[in-house]
Formats: structure tokens, C-alpha cells, sequence
């Protein structure tokens, strides 16, 4: 019979605390708004603020982006996602694209991704567009925002804002 050594055992036990958090935690709807970074598109897609959404099985990722290909992936550690789709039908008439996304999603809900379309029409290459999408998780519970502080009346009627010195320390 052959024995693990203790050291071996309680780094393997070690590791599998510190394991990636599943690929679960990465599913849901996002809030998401998509900023243009490149096209030599004559005629760029707008994407305007809107919903994305990431499903999960085992380590396969879906990203879902409305009138868009359907993208799939892979989730690796640390909420690292990337996916790709197949070429198929764009918001522009007789144009076909492949979208893909690379980027990730924090454990606190946030997503930050990259996304690429290269579009073809009658089976030519025409061009490429890129953009920034980042948002959060539309289930995430919001931070509560500071109130901003209230308003005063001054000797003459005016409204102000109080004003914060800072003390001088002197040793």
C-alpha cells in the first residue's frame, strides 16, 4: 500500500479550498451599456444600454446579447470569460457576422468584456467593428449612495453648501 505524504496531502487539501469559484457564479442578467472602441465599417451597428445575459453548465458559458449570434465559451478562474459565436444574421439586412467576447466578471456581480464583430456579406469580408461592454449584475443588490450633504441658508437668503476644513495637526 503506498502512503501520501502529509505534506502533499495538506497542500492538495489547501488547494482545494482555494479553488476558482464555479462558473455558476458567473450566470445571470447584466445591466450593460457598450462603448464603440474601433470599426473600418462604413456603416457601424449601434448597440445601445441594454440586458446581456450569461448561462452557465459545468464550465460552458453562453452569452446572450439581444439581436446578436449566440455566443459560447468557456468560464476559467477567476471569472475569466471567452466565447464565440457562429456566423449568423446581424441587425443590418443581408449582413452576417461572428461576435465574440473576451474579458470578465468579478464575484461582486461586475462585468468587463471586450467584444469584437467581423462582418461579411455575400460571403466577403467587409469589416470590423469593437467595443468596451461593462456593466453589473441587474440581481446585485445596489450600494447605498451617500446623501449629499443638506443645503443652509446664509445671513442673506443664499443657499450653500457647508463647508468641511480640514484640522492642522501640530505636534
Amino acid at each position: 500500500m503506498r502512503t501520501i505524504p502529509f505534506a502533499t496531502f495538506v497542500g492538495l487539501a489547501l488547494l482545494a479550498g482555494v479553488a476558482p469559484a464555479a462558473a455558476d457564479d458567473v450566470a445571470g442578467t447584466y445591466d450593460v451599456k457598450y462603448e464603440e472602441v474601433s470599426t473600418n465599417c462604413p456603416s457601424p451597428l449601434k448597440y445601445v444600454r441594454g440586458k446581456l445575459e450569461v448561462k452557465t453548465k459545468g464550465n460552458t458559458v453562453t452569452v446572450d446579447i439581444d439581436r446578436t449570434p449566440l455566443m459560447q465559451g468557456s468560464v476559467a478562474k477567476l471569472g475569466k470569460v471567452s466565447a464565440k459565436s457562429k456566423a449568423g444574421a446581424t441587425m443590418l439586412d443581408g449582413m452576417n457576422g461572428v461576435f465574440s467576447v473576451a474579458g470578465k466578471i468579478t464575484p461582486e456581480g461586475m462585468l468587463s468584456f471586450v467584444m469584437v464583430g467581423e462582418y461579411t456579406a455575400g460571403g466577403k469580408a467587409l469589416c470590423s467593428q469593437s467595443w468596451n461592454v461593462v456593466g453589473s449584475k441587474a440581481d446585485a443588490t445596489p450600494t447605498p449612495k451617500q446623501e449629499p450633504p443638506a443645503k443652509k441658508k446664509s445671513a442673506d437668503g443664499e443657499s450653500m453648501l457647508p463647508m468641511f476644513v480640514p484640522a492642522i495637526v501640530r505636534e
